[in-house]
């Protein structure tokens, strides 16, 4: 009788337990004394449907407390999306506050695209001061600028859904502090003016199919950098001079070469000479054979031989000798 008692009373606990998760009475009667109407029935069907009642009952009190009127319907939809509805719920009483037009279609579609819809509200009442990295442009004199720049800018809500964010800014800007730097006739001028480059960058529209605002652009340093002139110009010597360098050495070579053929080609004349003197024997003894040369011819070509000898060595200049017995003059 006991162990029957026992279970019974499990039982209607277990059955108390469960009434009391699918039924939130509590949600229910605090949506009440809210002003926030919803039927009980309506609060055990978001249990079915895996919606947390308490998400949905509290931002429906706060969105009612601070004059905005949500339908439940939207909030669930918005949650089952993958939505966070307290951001949304917060970011359009922070926009109605600020007296921004933002309806709650536009905050769920900012919200679901995976952007910070709340964090978007807050600075587009409270712009953002983004600070650049070093920009390194090169004037036209050749002195390398390097430039940081401090970009103030607020969300634009309109082109939140499908605009670039902050780094495309960042690029933007430091794309116009290039050109306006490479504009300049001497950096001496940027030097002088460095409000210049914000003036001529701001006018480029660089926040045009972005999600901020540009308000400003502030010139916070400028530092000279080399002189990017003068190392290319040294470059372009160090590369003539290399490159006439190389020809020069081609036309050496092609002189050696030239020299090698000439003198392979005396070598090979004199050869010829050689050859053709070494045949003059032979073609004598042949004429005196066949009878064309006689010995009397011979004779006169010997004796016209010697005298050419002779002329040859007193045209020599002579040598003086040492006379006998004398040592030889070093």
């Amino acid at each position: 009788m006991e162990i029957s008692t026992l279970v019974i009373a499990g039982l209607c606990f277990v059955l108390l337990v469960l009434f009391l998760y699918l039924v939130p009475l509590g949600i229910w009667f605090q949506a009440l004394i809210s002003g926030v109407h919803t039927s009980l029935i309506q609060l055990i069907f978001m249990r079915f449907r895996k919606v947390p009642p308490t998400v949905i009952v509290n931002n429906m009190i706060s969105a009612s407390k601070a004059g905005l009127k949500l339908r439940q319907n939207d909030l669930e939809a918005h949650y089952l999306a993958g939505g966070r509805v307290n951001a949304v719920v917060n970011a359009l009483i922070s926009a109605d506050k600020a007296n921004m037009n933002l309806d709650f279609k536009t905050a769920t579609a900012i919200d679901l695209a995976g952007r910070d819809v709340l964090k978007a509200v807050q600075t587009s009442v409270n712009p953002k001061v983004i600070d650049t990295p070093p920009v390194a442009a090169v004037a036209k004199d050749g002195i390398q600028l390097i430039a940081k720049a401090r970009v103030t800018v607020r969300t634009n809500i309109k082109q939140l859904v499908g605009g670039a964010g902050e780094e495309t800014i960042l690029a933007r800007v430091g794309e116009g502090i290039v050109t306006s730097i490479g504009s300049a006739g001497s950096h001496k001028q940027v030097l002088e003016n460095p409000d210049s480059i914000s003036k001529l960058v701001l006018t480029k529209g660089l926040d045009s199919g972005t999600a901020f605002e540009i308000l400003s652009i502030d010139i916070a340093d400028i530092d000279v950098g080399k002189n990017i002139g003068a190392q290319l110009q040294m470059d372009q010597a160090n590369a003539d001079k290399n490159i006439a360098q190389a020809k020069a050495e081609e036309r050496r070579a092609m002189a050696v070469a030239q020299e090698q053929e000439m003198k392979a080609k005396a070598q090979e004349a004199r050869a010829k000479v050689i050859q053709a003197e070494a045949e003059v024997p032979l073609a004598m003894a042949e004429a005196f054979r066949n009878g064309n040369l006689g010995i009397m011819d011979y004779y006169r070509m010997k004796n016209i031989q010697a005298d050419t000898d002779m002329r040859e060595s007193i045209s020599k200049p002579a040598v003086a000798k040492p006379a006998p017995g004398k040592p030889e003059n070093k």
